[in-house]
This record gives structure tokens, sequence and C-alpha cells, in this order.
């Protein structure tokens, strides 16, 4: 038979732990303009707190690049609430979602002076495989808000 000491040390934790994550959450949940966002990166899919206008340009992306080609590009940022945060560059063949090369620069922070991205580093891949290609750049800010932009291009 289980002994009281065993139910007090370890079941009534967990159950406490269970009861009181519980209660904090529907709390959490119950104030204005909240909500859960378990997948708060994947903002294909959703719109809430993402833009996709043109205060982020790519700049450097021709519309061609030979096989050998380096694919170099910067980004500008034209908002002034997105002065510092993760800064994403994919490439994916146009029309699919499996990405050819990736990119993350973390913790960008730019000076008024100079809104060019990433930051003392610089984004170059060869793509190798002739196509047509899409590139997406995603900047997301401390409070993950996120705002995108996409250019395409073709390698031959």
């Amino acid at each position: 038979m289980v002994s009281s000491r065993l139910i007090v040390v370890f079941v009534l934790p967990i159950i406490f732990t269970i009861v009181t994550g519980s209660v904090v959450m529907y709390d959490i949940l119950q104030k204005p303009d909240r909500e859960l966002n378990m997948w708060p990166m994947s903002s294909e899919n959703s719109s809430h707190g993402s833009s996709h206008d043109s205060t982020l340009t790519i700049i450097g992306l021709s519309s061609q690049y030979l096989i050998s080609e380096p694919i170099e590009v910067q980004v500008q940022v034209s908002n002034s609430s997105f002065s510092c945060g993760d800064l994403y560059l994919t490439i994916h063949h146009t029309g699919k979602s499996d990405a050819v090369s990736q990119g993350g620069f973390f913790n960008q922070c730019f000076e008024n002076e100079s809104n060019l991205l990433p930051v003392d580093d610089t984004f170059s891949k060869i793509i190798d495989v002739p196509g047509s290609y899409k590139l997406t750049a995603e900047m997301v800010s401390k409070d993950l808000q996120n705002i995108s932009t996409t250019g395409i291009f073709t390698v031959k």
C-alpha cells in the first residue's frame, strides 16, 4: 500500500502545480488583447502581429544569378519600432515551402543613421540548382511582432 508520506512528497506537489498553472493561465487569458500563440514564429498562416509591407526592403537582390554566383543581400528597415530584433533570411523554390538555404541573425540592433541589416555580418549563399527562387526576409522584434518581405530571382 502506498504510504501517506509518498503521496505528500510526490503526488500533491504535481497536483498543486497543475492547478496553480491552470488558474494563472486562465487569469492571463481573460485580460483584453491576450491570446495564446503557441507558434509565434510561423506568421505565414497568422495575420495577428504580422505585417507584410514596405517597411522592410531587400537590398542587392538581382533578378538573375549564375550557378557559381553568390546571392549577397542586405535588408533595410524603415520602421522605427523595429530597431532591434532577429533577422531571418530564407531561400526556397518558388511555389514550394521547402527551404533551400536559411540565415538567422540574432539581436540585430542598429542606429538611426544605418538601418541596414545584418550588422557586422553578411548573408551570402550559392544556389547550385537552376530554377526560380523566392527570398523571404523577416524581422522579429523583441516583443514578437514581425515584418516581412519577399523577392523572387532565378538561377541559371
